[in-house]
């Protein structure tokens, strides 16, 4: 099967298409998934690079955290799927090749009428969200979420889930025209993080000096001191994404003010166990929105496979505006 390989690390140069030993059969309980469509992410930058290795059992090489496509084959005790059906999810690598093999448990069917390229916008994107600041911030109708980089894949997604979940959303983004594209997505308070380092004194401006009762934090280190600043009394602050940064002086004395909850979350390292609940989350409460047209998915480029280090180069640009999605050839059903 063909697949994106990660030669050695380091830039867009190491990478390639090349034919790699196909995925074995499925065993029990498990689906092997013809791949139509897999996104990218900054993880997938990383991995190129040599810093963001794959848990155990997963290809080092191939890259890929999530995947649309459709049911190849099933196992023995499989009885969610169907050979035929479409599916998408997450996985913790290999997603950026024409087969993959993976837990039933761990796959959603797509929606009617969404096309797969799109549908592999949504599964890591979504997930993240919604577990991050639903199941673990708490988030509630009513209350106050700050996004930050809410122009990115992870961001437009938390944006989505927050509209629907009737809080009142706040965003930063270095880039003015994401800004006002997120606000014709419902953003109600946008903030350039660019004119307003001290976002604290706008987030506690809009919010009459209450907060924000949960922050969604994709930057890491470089925002915390005003993170803390701008959160509420008993706050969440959900540490996701460490772009700006992974180590950073703490004000103590404003957690215990504040009573303040930190709570740091990753997706690829979970068990199989715990990918199985954030997927059980995910159909049931993010997947009706989507069949209603609630949300959708946040497609920016679509690059075909062969095009992978035009990719890499355009995700690293952070021109983008959502997921930036490859197309596996001959798989695009």
């Amino acid at each position: 099967m063909r697949a994106v390989y990660i030669n050695e690390y380091g830039g867009t140069d190491v990478l390639e298409v090349k034919e790699v030993e196909d995925s074995p059969s499925p065993r029990s309980g498990e689906v092997r998934v013809k791949v139509a469509a897999a996104a990218l992410n900054r993880a997938d930058i990383l991995q190129r690079r040599g810093l963001y290795p794959p848990p155990s059992g997963y290809p080092e090489r191939i890259p890929g955290l999530e995947f649309a496509g459709t049911v190849e084959s099933v196992g023995e005790d499989v009885d969610r799927f169907e050979i035929g059906e479409r599916v998408f999810g997450i996985i913790p690598g290999g997603a950026q090749a024409e087969m993959l093999v993976t837990g039933q448990d761990q796959l959603s069917r797509v929606p009617a009428g969404l096309e797969l390229v799109s549908a592999a916008a949504i599964p890591e994107a979504f997930i993240t969200a919604h577990d991050a600041m639903i199941t673990q911030g708490g988030l509630k109708k009513g209350e106050t979420v700050l996004i930050h980089a809410v122009g990115s894949g992870v961001g437009l997604a938390a944006l989505q889930l927050a509209n629907v979940a009737g809080a009142r959303t706040i965003g930063t983004s270095r880039t003015n025209e994401k800004l006002e594209r997120c606000e014709q997505m419902g953003l109600d308070v946008a903030i350039s993080a660019e004119e307003h380092r001290n976002f604290a004194d706008v987030v506690q401006k809009a919010t009459e000096g209450v907060g924000a009762d949960v922050i969604l934090d994709l930057v890491g280190a470089k925002y915390l001191s005003q993170n803390i600043k701008s959160l509420a009394v008993k706050g969440r602050l959900l540490l996701v994404g460490l772009v700006g940064g992974a180590a950073a002086e703490l004000d103590m004395r404003l957690v215990l003010q504040k009573r303040a909850t930190l709570i740091g979350t990753v997706l690829r390292g979970r068990s199989g166990a715990e990918k199985e609940e954030v997927t059980s989350a995910f159909e049931r409460d993010v997947i009706p929105h989507l069949e209603s047209g609630a949300i959708s998915p946040n497609v920016d480029r679509v690059f075909p496979i062969d095009e992978i280090r035009d990719a890499h180069e355009y995700l690293e640009s952070n021109e983008s505006f959502g997921k930036v999605v490859i197309r596996i050839a001959g798989n695009d059903q």
